[in-house]
C-alpha cells in the first residue's frame, strides 16, 4: 500500500505502557556486550541483581522488552513489508537517570516523513514519562523503507558531522560475540533478519546481522566506559545513523573525538578493512 501522507503524518500512535526490572536491564548490558571481564567492579556494576546502572540506550528496548513476536511497520496510513525496512537512524535524550526498575508511558508521533524518490525515510518521536507524570526520556528514530518512495512527500535534508582533522583522542577495540544477535533479540527484537538464515537471504545478506541498535548500544557503553569512566548518567544525549552491516562475530573499531561537551564518534568493522557501521555518532555529556 503507497504511503497515504496525508493520514500518516503528524499521526499519533495509541499509547503504550510497560514496565522494566532490573533483570531486563541486566540482560541488555549482557547484550551490548557490558561485564565481560568477571574482575572488573565497574563493568559489574551493569549487572547488579538489585540496582544496576542503566545506559540510557536500554531505552531503546524497555517499550518493547517482552514481545515475542517480529515487528510491523504499520502505522496509520503507512504498510511496509518488515523485509524492505532498516534502521536509518538513533537518537536518545534521557531527561533524568534511567531508575534499574519502573513504569513509563511513550506517547509516539509520526514526526517526518521523506520521499527519497526509490525510498521512504519515516521518523518517529516517542516521549516517555514515568509514574510521577514527569518526562523520563525521549527517543527521536528514523527507517528507511526500499521501494516505498514516489507518493509525493518533500525529500527532507540530513545533518552530517564534521569530524576534526586530526588523529583521534580515543581508539577502542570492541568484540562481539558470534551469538551476539540472539542473545540481543531476547531484549524484545525479534525480526528474523537477525537470527533466521532463510529471512536474512529474502534481504539480500548470505547470513543473519547484528541488530543496529544492538551496535548503537554497544558503541555508546564502549564510549562511556572508556571516556566518561563508566558514568551513565554523564549521557546527556546519544545520536547515530546507521552506515553499515555488522556481523555477529565481528570486532567494531570505536573512534573518539573529545570535543569537551561532545565526543564525536565513528564505528567501523575491522574484519572488513574498516568498512562503515556507524556515523555521524555525537555523545553530548551531560
Amino acid at each position: 500500500m503507497p504511503i497515504d501522507l496525508s493520514v500518516a503524518l503528524g499521526a499519533e500512535l495509541p499509547e503504550v505502557s510497560f514496565a522494566w526490572s532490573a533483570s531486563d536491564v541486566a540482560l541488555y548490558h549482557l547484550a551490548v556486550g557490558a561485564a565481560a571481564d568477571p574482575l572488573d567492579s565497574a563493568g559489574l556494576a551493569y549487572v547488579d541483581d538489585a540496582d544496576p546502572k542503566v545506559l540510557p540506550t536500554f531505552t531503546t528496548v524497555a517499550e518493547s522488552f517482552h514481545a515475542v513476536e517480529a515487528p510491523k511497520v504499520s502505522f496509520p496510513g503507512i504498510e511496509i513489508d518488515l523485509a524492505k525496512v532498516v534502521h536509518g537512524s538513533q537518537q536518545i535524550t534521557p531527561h533524568r537517570p534511567i531508575p534499574a526498575s519502573g513504569k513509563a508511558t511513550v506517547r509516539t508521533t509520526i514526526a517526518e516523513i521523506q520521499d527519497k524518490g526509490s525510498a521512504a525515510v519515516i521518523v518517529q518521536e516517542k516521549v516517555a514519562t514515568g509514574e510521577d507524570g514527569l518526562p523520563l526520556w525521549t527517543a527521536r528514530s528514523s527507517i528507511f523503507a526500499k521501494g516505498e518512495g514516489g507518493f509525493g512527500g518533500e525529500r527532507g535534508s540530513s545533518t552530517r558531522v564534521t569530524y576534526p582533522d586530526r588523529t583521534p583522542d580515543h581508539r577502542i577495540s570492541v568484540p562481539t560475540l558470534p551469538n551476539q544477535a540472539l542473545l540481543y533479540r531476547l531484549c524484545g527484537d525479534r525480526n528474523p533478519l537477525h537470527s533466521s538464515p532463510e529471512f536474512a537471504a529474502k534481504a539480500g545478506f548470505d547470513r543473519p546481522i547484528l541488530h543496529g541498535l544492538c551496535t548503537y548500544g554497544t558503541v555508546c557503553r564502549a564510549v562511556v566506559d572508556a571516556v566518561l569512566g563508566g558514568d551513565v548518567t554523564a549521557v546527556a544525549d546519544f545520536s547515530a545513523t546507521f552506515a553499515g552491516v555488522v556481523f555477529p562475530g565481528e570486532t567494531l573499531t570505536v573512534a573518539i573525538w573529545d570535543e569537551g561537551d561532545r565526543l564525536l564518534t565513528t564505528a567501523t568493522v575491522a574484519d572488513r578493512q574498516d568498512a562503515p557501521a556507524l556515523g555521524n555518532v555525537v555523545l553530548v555529556r551531560g
